[in-house]
């Protein structure tokens, strides 16, 4: 039995990985086979695909044994609106901030701007985690009630915040030095513990959300 839970363990864990490669492939592949840099507008264009695959995610996480596939369709399926629209709005903030960022880079005015406009992209993504978090365990909660808990809970419990942020960069850093690795191995192990962290983070407002 404890074999087989471990061997359950696993498969959910590839398949995930899989599945959220599929759901974002347009974005990896842009990100594995172009120069970001130059190419930035199309990962602005697809980037939202991944509010819907992560919340496919973290359903799978919170109930991998209903099956995996199932479980990842049906809730991408239905946070498909919600999750794009949460992660179209971020992503579009924090353009228009980078945009902010790079025109007051070299000007005297930088020093009193930068420091607010990392501390809002900051805001926008621990923010937008939550948020999808929220709809991945409560479906039925309205975008706006699920903002606000993610901004009061995520500057709250700030050091909670600062952790999932920590986890997410060293994905991207591993993304970028070993592809295969982040996507095939490294991904739900790392999103697990964003997702454990973010749920602990949300406990007041989902422990009590109908």
């Amino acid at each position: 039995m404890r074999h087989w839970r471990i061997f359950q363990g696993v498969y959910a864990a590839l398949m995930t990985n899989l599945l959220l490669a599929v759901a974002c492939a347009p974005l990896l592949l842009i990100v594995l086979t172009t120069d970001p840099g130059r190419t930035w507008p199309l990962l602005v264009l697809f980037a939202p695909l991944g509010g819907p695959a992560l919340v496919g995610a973290f359903a799978v996480l919170r109930a991998y044994e209903s099956g995996v596939v199932k479980v990842f369709g049906n809730a991408w399926r239905a946070s498909a609106r919600p999750a794009l629209a949460t992660a179209g709005i971020a992503t579009v903030a924090l353009l228009v901030l980078g945009v902010d960022a790079a025109w007051a880079w070299e000007k005297p005015i930088g020093a009193v701007v930068l420091p607010i406009i990392v501390v809002a992209m900051t805001l926008i993504v621990i923010t937008t985690l939550l948020v999808l978090v929220v709809i991945a365990e409560r479906p039925g909660t309205r975008l706006r009630d699920a903002a606000r808990a993610g901004v009061y809970l995520g500057v709250r419990r700030w050091y909670l915040s600062l952790f999932s942020l920590l986890v997410l960069a060293l994905f991207q850093a591993l993304l970028a030095a070993r592809p295969a690795l982040a996507i095939g191995i490294a991904a739900s192990p790392l999103i697990y513990i964003v997702w454990a962290n973010s749920r602990f983070t949300l406990n007041p407002f989902i422990g009590r959300t109908p």
